[in-house]
């Protein structure tokens, strides 16, 4: 007797596992088809986006970010979907994901403004890499383009970095943005020396130089009569990447060549008479 219960038993438990596995196995069998087949399908589209990003000269870190994101994205439905199909409740495990996203992006909503303007950035590209900027009160020239930073370089090799979020939202001055550019400057000549004889000089040196443009033509002109100079503005047309050669060259040289025709450039002078003492004094007692 007690042989038939094992024996009885044991078919219970046979019969229960092959039941089970007859209501399960095709639902389990087909989850992983889907899972098999929508990996295949996400990997395919993320090749196709990324192909697509790469013949539009989509910024390659924000191809690559946006590549991570979607395929993230995209997997992590079809894993809840997978879940569903086998019997795994999910709808616990969605509300509990959604709480713990909001509890985060509350808690990271700093980063996470510098995480959308760093996609502004990389999508809009107000600037690239090796362009000289001034953004948020600082310069220096774009070393990387990062998700949550841009990274500047001055002159003097300070590294500087700075949040997106503030550069997205803020004014930026792009001086490579064109491949030309205006240079400036102010020459100031004494009351007594000829305007004249100081603009030839000025013109001289300007054709003189071959990095100045011939089209548009340089500006001599007569700008202020100062208290104690004359002002010459002289705007000269040339590269972008010739700016500041140009800006010290010219600056020397037309001062060499007014010191050559005997023209002045005067300073700030101030005329103090300074009376006797004694009359001084003899005028307060009158």
């Amino acid at each position: 007797m007690e042989d038939f219960l094992n024996t009885d038993g044991v078919s219970t438990h046979v019969d229960t596992a092959i039941e089970m596995t007859m209501l399960y196995l095709p639902q389990l069998v087909l989850a992983v088809v889907v899972l098999i087949i929508g990996l295949w399908i996400i990997n395919r589209m993320v090749k196709l986006m990324g192909s697509g990003m790469e013949r539009s000269k989509t910024e390659p870190t924000l191809a690559r970010f946006l590549q991570s994101l979607v395929s993230i994205t995209l997997k992590a439905l079809l894993f809840i979907s997978v879940a569903s199909m086998i019997g795994i409740a999910t709808t616990s495990f969605i509300a509990v994901l959604g709480a713990a996203g909001l509890a985060v992006g509350l808690a990271l909503q700093g980063s996470l403004a510098n995480f959308a303007g760093g996609v502004l950035v990389l999508m809009f590209r107000p600037f690239k890499v090796g362009d000289f900027i001034t953004a948020q009160g600082v310069s220096g020239t774009v070393a990387e383009i990062q998700i949550f930073n841009t990274v500047l370089k001055t002159p003097d090799n300070v590294r500087i970095i700075v949040p997106n979020g503030a550069i997205s939202n803020g004014i930026i001055n792009n001086f490579s943005a064109e491949p030309t550019r205006r240079v400036d400057f102010v020459f100031g000549i004494g009351y007594g020396d000829d305007i004249a004889k100081a603009k030839q000089v000025i013109a001289d040196v300007v054709e003189a130089d071959e990095r100045v443009f011939k089209d548009p033509a340089p500006q001599i002109v007569v700008s202020n009569l100062g208290d104690s100079s004359v002002d010459i503005t002289v705007r000269v047309w040339g590269n972008a990447s010739d700016y500041w050669g140009l800006k010290f060259h010219l600056t020397e040289t037309v001062k060499l060549a007014f010191d050559a025709a005997d023209i002045s450039i005067p300073f700030p002078q101030r005329d103090v008479h300074m009376h006797h003492v004694t009359e001084a004094l003899r005028a307060v007692a009158n």
